[in-house]
This record gives structure tokens, sequence and C-alpha cells, in this order.
């Protein structure tokens, strides 16, 4: 290869090795700025879970009208049943039923209310935190794939890399045997001198 035509093809490696690093770099400066805005995201949820009070208010008046509103509609059918058969026997016990019915109804819509709210809440606090270690965190799936090792692979070396070995498994049994021994002799130290 000549002179000249190996300084033209040094010059356009360096040409495209510029363009490939700023093409990385752009892509680099895209991605941190979508990572601060999804952990911004994150941690605004993380600490403002469930829904706003505006909107628990909302969801309590709607829960409580359409209770209401049944109700009112069964007062309503039997204040009609008064009027129809002009006998009001019954009526009072009837109204009477139908008040405590829906104290009961309503509590029960209340507490139910409330633990949706705190479930919202937990499970709010629980996606931010994944969603942040998805963030910073190291996705070892993904890694595997890069690598080219199966995701089974990588599982099954992580619970054997955590697994105690036989050392440990049998220091362990060891002390088990040897403190139950131990308390046991105590035991029957202390049963010498127990009156029979």
């Amino acid at each position: 290869m000549g002179r000249g035509a190996q300084t033209q093809t040094m010059q356009m490696t360096d040409q495209q090795l510029s363009s490939q690093n700023a093409m990385n770099q752009a892509l680099s400066n895209q991605g941190q700025s979508l990572s601060n805005t999804a952990a911004g995201g994150y941690q605004y949820l993380l600490a403002n879970p469930s829904y706003t009070p505006a909107q628990q208010n909302a969801i309590n008046n709607q829960s409580m009208g359409a209770l209401s509103s049944a109700f009112g509609a069964l007062a309503q059918s039997a204040a009609n049943r008064v009027a129809r058969t002009n006998n009001s026997a019954g009526y009072g016990d009837t109204m009477d039923e139908l008040a405590r019915e829906q104290g009961r109804q309503t509590s029960s819509l209340v507490q139910q209310n409330q633990l949706a709210f705190a479930n919202q809440s937990k499970q709010d606090q629980l996606s931010a935190l994944q969603g942040l270690s998805g963030l910073y965190g190291v996705n070892s799936s993904l890694l595997g794939r890069t690598l080219g090792i199966p995701g089974q692979l990588l599982n099954t070396r992580t619970a054997l890399a955590n697994a105690p070995g036989f050392g440990t498994s049998f220091a362990q049994a060891l002390g088990g045997t040897l403190g139950g021994g131990i308390a046991g002799l105590g035991l029957g130290r202390i049963n010498m001198f127990l009156p029979r």
C-alpha cells in the first residue's frame, strides 16, 4: 500500500472513530438525561405515595354518595309502599333497620377505602424502589445476555456462591450438637439437687 493510500486510510479511520465517539457521547448524554428524569419521578413517587388528599376525598365522596343514593332509594320505596297501601305498619321498623344497615355499610366502606389507600401507598413505594433499583442497580439478566451467559446459569452461580460450604455447615451442626449436650449436662446437675 502506498504512503498516500495509507495516510488516506488512517484519516478515514480517524474520522469514523471521531464520528462514532460523538454519537456515543450524544447517546450517553441522552441516557443520563433520561435517567435523571426517571430518578426524579421515582423519588417523588417514593416521597409521595398513594393518592393525594384531594383524590382521597373525591374517592370517599363518590363512594359515600353511591351508598347514600342506594339507601335513599330503599327509603323512598318504603315510603311509596306506605302511600300506596295507606298502611304504615312496620314502616318505622323498616326505616330503623335501613339506618342501622346504612351505618354498617358506611363503616365497612370507610374501612375498605382506607385499606385501598394504604395498599396503594405500599404499591407505589415498591414501584419506586424497584424503579430506582433498575436505574442504579446491576441487572444480572441483562448483563448475562450481554456476556452470552444464560440467565439460569447466573442464578445457579449466585445460589452456589451464597450457599454455606461444608466447613460452615459442619461447624454449625457440631455447635448445635455440643450446645445441646452441654445444656443437657447442666439440667442433669440441677436435677441432682432437686428433692425427689
